[in-house]
């Protein structure tokens, strides 16, 4: 079709890329999907985007963010009339392990591909994944004009990354936004963060695969939310008329204590009989409270968020639990 938009997605084997490859597919887009080469194995890398291969309306092309070049061919080729950057290295306790390598993938990267717009076609509709981790200890609800102030190497880089979007917005008329994003979970999440980290172990202990499961700062408190409901309100913001930064929230903040208590609840376990807290994957900083207020994306772009924790927490077990049962000798 002559009318079909293309749009470009860094970091598309990831929960987020792959839930926003669906949702475009469905809208008639032509998804190209930027992914990494890497050691992991193929199945492994791309177990969250397997469905898509083959789909005529899915290119998975091989590129990386933090290479220029690798950025501007395939712009060139393809010419999307929308990008979205998904790519990061987005676990908060790594990036402190890793902070040279996470400020060059998630603020260079950025950088690459705005200068790329710029130079190509600045007509290009931009979309930056931002995140509340760059409020930071901000310990009351955060909107759109809530202080910025990061606290990890992943924050610190974000906030670069974020700013950065701002500026090439203002000073060269681009249509490029930030979706300030909140927790946003779903089964498809990596097994090291810690939602899928105790949906997991819930399916694994039924099982009798494991019987502990190790958590740092259980007393930490996050706005979590649904992807598939968060990869929406990305695309809503590239449809609308004037570019702009949204916080996407759910506007209810849940303690990893619950989220944890709720998961082995509904899985029929006593959480004392398996978790053990341990002190070696406490942070060196945690961000004590993040609760998002998305009236701005509601009144603006008419998005609502559909799915609450609870029933998150289910079908995240659920999903964990249908692994664990097909995988009964791992």
């Amino acid at each position: 079709m002559t009318n079909q938009k293309t749009a470009l997605i860094t970091g598309v084997t990831g929960q987020d890329g792959s839930y926003l490859s669906d949702f475009l597919i469905e809208k008639n887009y032509k998804v190209i999907g930027l992914v990494r080469r890497t050691s992991t194995s193929f199945k492994e890398k791309h177990k969250n985007i397997q469905h898509l291969l083959g789909n005529k309306n899915f290119v998975l092309e091989h590129g990386d963010v933090t290479d220029f070049s690798s950025i501007s061919r395939i712009i060139q080729h393809y010419r999307p009339q929308e990008i979205y950057n998904l790519a990061a290295q987005s676990h908060v306790g790594e990036s402190f392990h890793s902070p040279a390598s996470t400020l060059n993938i998630n603020t260079n990267g950025v950088l690459n591909i705005l200068e790329n717009i710029r130079i190509i076609d600045n007509s290009i509709k931009f979309y930056q994944a931002s995140t509340s981790e760059m409020f930071g200890d901000n310990e009351t609800i955060q909107n759109e004009k809530t202080t910025l102030s990061p606290v990890s190497p992943y924050a610190c880089s974000k906030v670069c990354a974020h700013n950065l979007t701002i500026n090439y917005r203002k000073a060269y008329d681009m249509f490029a936004c930030s979706g300030i994003l909140f927790n946003h979970e779903s089964p498809r999440r990596g097994e090291d963060f810690v939602t899928r980290k105790i949906t997991r172990a819930a399916a694994r202990i039924k099982f009798g695969l494991q019987d502990k499961i190790h958590l740092g700062n259980i007393k930490t408190f996050r706005d979590w939310g649904y992807a598939g409901d968060y990869v929406e309100a990305m695309w809503m913001m590239l449809q609308h008329e004037k570019p702009d930064d949204y916080v996407i929230a759910t506007g209810k903040t849940t303690s990893v204590e619950e989220f944890l208590n709720f998961t082995f609840e509904y899985a029929g376990l006593d959480v004392s009989k398996h978790l053990v807290i341990d002190q070696k994957l406490f942070r060196p900083h945690d961000v004590p409270y993040l609760l998002g207020d998305p009236t701005k994306a509601r009144k603006v772009l008419n998005w609502v968020p559909k799915m609450q924790v609870e029933e998150l927490a289910k079908i995240m077990f659920d999903s964990d639990y249908g692994l664990a049962k097909g995988n009964p000798h791992e």
